[in-house]
């Protein structure tokens, strides 16, 4: 499926696989609450576990959170890349999304295909696309049947490089997961406080 496909099929309110710069992504619209009640249907994931927002650029990002001064440094050092930061967000994002918490994971994924799927597409959310508790998929043929069966689109961008992204509150001055570039991000924290 191109890309123009997997627009579509988020602009129809359907869910899409893209691949990102960690694992493969289960996207809905993020601004849509009945697509954000779908991707958590389709992972069979509790509720009141948030899910993150995908995007194409720091300034699409900016467009959804209130970030402080130090946050949208943090963003411009480090994205796109591995990094899930949260912010407080704007009354754009559906409470579905955050499971009525006040701030938003914002993921920019430094993965070509991904970020023009989400300058596109975006906001879409930003989660594994496997079923909770299940391995994350790094191909497309690692996708599990229920996730296949739930979305409209699969993007294949081949075999992506695994992992996790590291969440931060960079306004707090916290890690919450370390993942990928935890402890450059961890000594950017640190020089900044």
């Amino acid at each position: 499926m191109s890309l123009t496909d997997a627009t579509a099929a988020i602009d129809d309110g359907d869910l899409v696989v893209y691949p990102t710069d960690t694992v493969y992504g289960l996207a809905g619209d993020a601004l849509d609450a009945d697509a954000v009640e779908r991707v958590f249907a389709a992972k069979g994931r509790d509720r009141s576990k948030p899910l993150s927002m995908g995007v194409g650029s720091v300034d699409a990002a900016l467009d959804h959170v209130h970030a402080s001064e130090r946050e949208e440094a943090f963003m411009r050092k480090f994205l796109p890349g591995a990094v899930t930061v949260v912010c407080e967000k704007r009354e754009s994002v559906p409470d579905a999304l955050t499971g009525g918490k006040p701030k938003v994971g914002v993921r920019v994924p430094d993965h070509d295909l991904a970020l023009d799927f989400l300058a596109a597409a975006g906001p879409v959310t930003a989660t594994s696309a496997n079923r909770s508790g299940r391995s994350n998929a790094r191909r497309t043929s690692d996708l599990d049947p229920e996730i296949r069966d739930a979305v409209g689109v699969v993007l294949d961008g081949g075999e992506t490089p695994g992992g996790e992204s590291t969440v931060v509150d960079a306004g707090a001055g916290v890690i919450h997961r370390r993942g990928r570039d935890a402890d450059r991000i961890e000594a950017w924290l640190e020089e900044r406080p």
